[in-house]
Parts: C-alpha cells; sequence; structure tokens
C-alpha cells in the first residue's frame, strides 16, 4: 500500500509553543537555516527515490522562491502551510482566509503549478474551528491534511475518522494514529516519530495498511539538523521539540525502506482537473 510521505517546510523558529512570543517581523529577521536543511531533505529523498508533498509556509516561498522551484524541479508535489504560521483557531475566518491567500500568491509567484492540499499550522483546525474547511474549500483547495483524531492540549479532532475521508467537499487525510482499546496514539511523524521506539512506529504503519488504512508521516527539515539554535521554550516543550533529533535522518531512511512512500495526491488518487 501507498503511504503519503509530507514534509512542514518552514524554519526552525517558526514555533507555537514559545514562552514569549516573538512578533512577526522579529522572526522573520532571526537567523534562516531553512535552504540547507531543506536541501538535506531533498538529496535523502533523490537517493532514496521517493516522492513526497511539500506543505510549503507562505513567507518561505516568498524569501526563497529557488528553493521552491527546487523542490518542483525533483518532481515532488507542492502545497500550501499558509503564510504566517498561525494557528487557525486564533484567527478569524477573515483572517485565515487572508492567511491562506498569502501564502497561495507566495506560491505562485515561485512556481506554477496547481496547489490542491492545505496543512494548518501546528494541525490546528479544531472544533473551535472547523469553520476553516468551508474557507478551503472556497479557495479551491481538493484535500486538507490538518485533524489529527487524537487528544492533544493544543490540537486535535479525536472523534474524526482514522481514514481518509470526505469533508464538507474536501477529502480529508487525517495524521496516522494507532488505536489502542479506546485512544488513538499518534504515531505520524514530529515527536512522536523521534520519542517511540522506531518498533513501534514500523507496527503502527503496518496495522494501518492491514486494516487498508494508508499512513501519512510527516517531518519537518529542521528536525534532520541536531545543531540548530535553542529558543526559549518551556521545558517540557523543550524536551519534545528537541529530542533525539540526531536520530531523525536514520529513522527516516528506516521508514522508507520499510514502506511505500509518495505524494498526498498520488495516495488520494486527487487531480487538478
Amino acid at each position: 500500500m501507498l503511504n503519503a510521505l509530507t514534509v512542514d517546510v518552514e524554519e526552525h523558529f517558526h514555533f507555537c509553543g514559545l514562552k514569549t512570543p516573538l512578533p512577526f517581523d522579529e522572526l522573520q529577521r532571526s537567523s534562516s537555516l531553512v535552504v540547507p536543511q531543506t536541501e538535506r531533505v531533498l538529496e535523502l529523498l533523490a537517493r532514496t527515490h521517493v516522492k513526497a508533498t511539500f506543505f510549503i509556509l507562505g513567507t518561505v516561498a516568498e524569501r526563497y522562491p529557488e528553493l521552491i522551484q527546487h523542490i518542483a524541479q525533483e518532481g515532488h508535489e507542492l502545497a500550501s502551510h499558509g503564510y504566517r504560521h498561525e494557528l487557525v483557531y486564533q484567527m478569524t475566518p477573515e483572517a485565515f482566509e487572508r492567511d491562506v491567500s498569502l501564502g497561495l500568491r507566495a506560491l505562485g509567484a515561485a512556481v506554477q503549478v496547481p496547489i490542491l492540499g492545505y496543512r494548518a499550522p501546528s494541525f490546528s483546525i479544531t472544533k473551535e474551528s472547523l469553520w476553516a474547511f468551508g474557507v478551503l474549500r472556497r479557495l479551491g483547495f481538493r484535500y486538507d491534511c490538518s485533524v489529527f483524531p487524537i487528544h492533544h492540549s493544543r490540537y486535535g479532532l479525536p472523534e474524526a475518522s482514522r481514514a481518509p475521508h470526505a469533508r464538507e467537499g474536501l477529502t480529508e487525510f487525517p495524521m496516522s494514529t494507532l488505536r489502542v482499546g479506546a485512544f488513538n496514539i499518534p504515531v505520524a511523524g514530529g515527536a512522536y516519530f523521534r520519542l517511540l521506539p522506531f518498533a513501534v512506529v514500523r507496527q503502527a504503519f503496518r496495522r494501518l495498511n492491514r486494516e487498508g488504512i494508508p499512513g501519512q508521516f510527516y517531518v519537518h527539515p529542521w528536525e534532520l539538523d541536531e545543531t540548530i539554535p535553542r529558543l526559549p521554550v518551556p521545558w517540557h516543550r523543550a524536551l519534545t521539540h528537541y529530542a533525539n533529533l540526531r536520530q531523525t535522518r536514520r529513522r527516516l531512511e528506516w521508514l522508507l525502506e520499510a514502506f511505500a512512500f509518495g505524494p498526498v495526491r498520488s495516495v488520494l488518487g486527487v487531480h487538478d482537473s
């Protein structure tokens, strides 16, 4: 079964858990590492002959159009991660539409390809922001990858289906979870991938595929860079945000060897026509 490999292209400082959130303009002046970090991901995918979906932040596309062009030239799918990496449930519907539209405009200025998919920063389409689906449909998206069917302090729709499904005119492809009793255990990527034993993630994807459900994995380019500067975050967030960064690349290689991966549009069979 083909599973979806996704990359959230954002800077290491686009983080929603700072002790004192920095103003947007100050963040934009911070040290940028996204180009070399993303190039490392592209090199790994070229070597393993895997194509992925890159959910790209609009501010990154605006500053580094050549990077976006390189991603497209390598045959990967481009999708939207919004513009400023703000939580959806902290925005009004009007502000959300402006943010996503700016992100689409930045991507369109870099490369002219259809943008079919969207992922919210920090999976922030929750019960407080279900109106976002209507906005995405109105803007022409075909699928969304923002729903995490788990309980979490900052995100999650635990009652959502674990498999791809139709939702308000879109195809929703939820983040991968392992069903254990009455609970969904997150195994889709990020800190979950770095903290859980690799055998658990491998077994989870095997079980998903046996259930007839394609898995969806996500990674950030900065997760393959153990030298990134440490930001002022609460200790418990630092524990998850920076844990086991030195193991990410090796574990990702193991995962790509163990399962078949491709872009979201190929897994869902979604086309731009």
